[in-house]
Formats: structure tokens, sequence, C-alpha cells
């Protein structure tokens, strides 16, 4: 296998991660590699990734956002997306799209991705798959598992016979799961967590920061603390609709990212994350809506 200064190489029987040399965190992260007797597949290519260093035969991106595809642009293989997402891989702007932006924000977030990625217009040659695909690789194989809620297409892969699942943005830090974009739902992602939950695997890899983690105890202790981050947004929530409040207040008060943090994207996640967990709360009759179009809990 090639080498770079920007990753370094993890092995996990069949499986390589090449284990981001920036931490994992956004915009970076770690990209797998399995290798099989008769082929190579890559998942998720990542900025670290200036060059494709193992000759891969195919690509697999796990859902259509730009630090997935970073990468990409160094593979002449053929590259795979689930059929919900493989739109936003063959067209930037779609991918663009797919945050729910106003236009001001779209140029925003359209300047800041082009000076971090330095993405091409798209990649149209892009081939959709679904549930229960396999690569067969020769003596490993690759099976892509559906898991929405990040985005409509996001999803995992099971390597076998390693026994490694991996779970993409379903990644286990402290912030806890995004689901900001026109295609995210909060139902699919707390869906999806339990989905994993029922996997026994020997490793669990993640593409932010952790990377892998050993063990399904190891793995299901985490995503509990993960899902958990789910629950408390909706609690400071309801707390915070003591009295009828607007869409822009909601914003404003932040449930996902902290008050300092300022980025061209931050007030479209907030828009999009408050509207989905309202209509949950809306749904489970605890908010109600006012004549006014505000929301207040009953």
């Amino acid at each position: 296998m090639g080498t770079s200064s920007n990753f370094r190489e993890n092995r996990f029987d069949d499986v390589t991660v090449l284990m981001s040399g920036h931490g994992g965190a956004f915009p970076y992260g770690n990209t797998v590699v399995v290798n099989g007797s008769q082929a190579r597949l890559v998942i998720d290519p990542s900025l670290d990734i200036d060059h494709d260093p193992v000759g891969a035969d195919a690509v697999m991106i796990s859902h259509a956002h730009e630090d997935h595809i970073a990468g990409l642009k160094h593979f002449a293989c053929d590259k795979y997306a689930h059929h919900a997402d493989v739109d936003g891989v063959r067209s930037l702007q779609v991918l663009l799209d797919g945050y729910g932006l106003t236009s001001e924000e779209l140029h925003a977030v359209g300047a800041q991705i082009g000076e971090q990625f330095a993405l091409p217009d798209g990649f149209p040659e892009a081939i959709g798959v679904g549930e229960g695909h396999v690569f067969d690789l020769g003596g490993a194989s690759a099976t892509v598992i559906h898991l929405p809620g990040h985005t409509a297409g996001h999803c995992g892969v099971l390597i076998e016979p390693a026994g490694f699942l991996y779970v993409a943005d379903i990644d286990l830090t402290s912030f806890g799961p995004m689901y900001g974009d026109v295609g995210s739902s909060v139902d699919d992602f707390l869906t999806s967590i339990e989905r994993v939950r029922t996997i026994d695997a020997r490793w669990y890899g993640t593409f932010h920061q952790k990377g892998v983690v050993e063990g399904a105890a190891a793995f299901r202790r985490r995503l509990d603390d993960y899902a958990a981050v789910i629950l408390r947004r909706e609690e400071r929530l309801l707390e915070f609709l003591d009295r009828p409040r607007a869409i822009p207040d909601i914003v404003a008060h932040r449930l996902v990212y902290r008050p300092h943090v300022e980025l061209p994207f931050v007030d479209a996640v907030e828009r999009r994350t408050a509207q989905l967990h309202l209509d949950r709360l809306v749904a489970h009759d605890q908010v109600i809506t006012t004549d006014g179009g505000e929301f207040v809990r009953r």
C-alpha cells in the first residue's frame, strides 16, 4: 500500500483504516479500505487522501456530503452511493441543494466548500446501489446497509469475514447526531441507531474522530451516549417553549451548536433541526402551534 503523510494505516484483518492525520474532525475523516484477494474497495476517501494509495477497484460513498467525497477525484475506478444520495455525488449543485439553504447561505457555503475541498462539479458516472448490495472482493465481502437519518441515503458497510461494521456518520462523537439536511429525519436516525445496535461485529468504524471501537459492548455503550444527545436536544427545546416561540427564536437559541460558533451553515442546520424536532413533538402532542405560527409546549 502506498504511503502519505496525511494519514496512518491501522489494520483489522482484511480492513485497513487510513486514520486521519488531523484527528478525524470535520472537514477531515477516516477512510476505510477492504482488501480482497481479487479487488480492493475504498469507502469514503477523505480530505486526507491526496492520491489513490491502494490501487482501488471501486469506491463506495456512504452519503453525499463534501467531506465524504473530498478525495474521490483521485480515483479512476467505479464509484457507488445509495440511490437516495447518488445524485448528490453526481452533482455538487444537488449536494448543496440538499442542505436547504437560503440564497445567501448557499453562496457562503458554496464558497467555503470550494475553498476547503476544491471539488469538481460532480461525478456524473457514480452508480446507485441499494440496501444489501454486495461487493465481492475475493475472500472478503462488503455489504451495504441503509442507515438513513443523517441523510436519506446514508449507509454503513458490513465487512466479512473480518467482522468490521463501518457506520460512517453515526460517528459516536460527544457533539451528537447531525440531521440538518432536507432529507434528514430524527425518527429515521433513531431507527438506524437501533439497527446498528443489533449487529454483532468485532470492530465498528466511524468516519470522524474515534475511528474504530473494538467489541459490541463498548460500541453499544458509546451508542447509548450518542443517542441520548437527541433526547437532550428535545428536552432543551421543550424547556425553551415555556411561552410561544417562532422558528427564528429557536434558531437563535441553538439546539445543536454553541453560541460562539459562527459558520455559514449553522443557521440552516439549526433551522432544519428545530423543524424536525418540532414536527416530532407536535405529532406526539407535546407541542402545539399557535394561530400566529409560533410553538409552545402543552
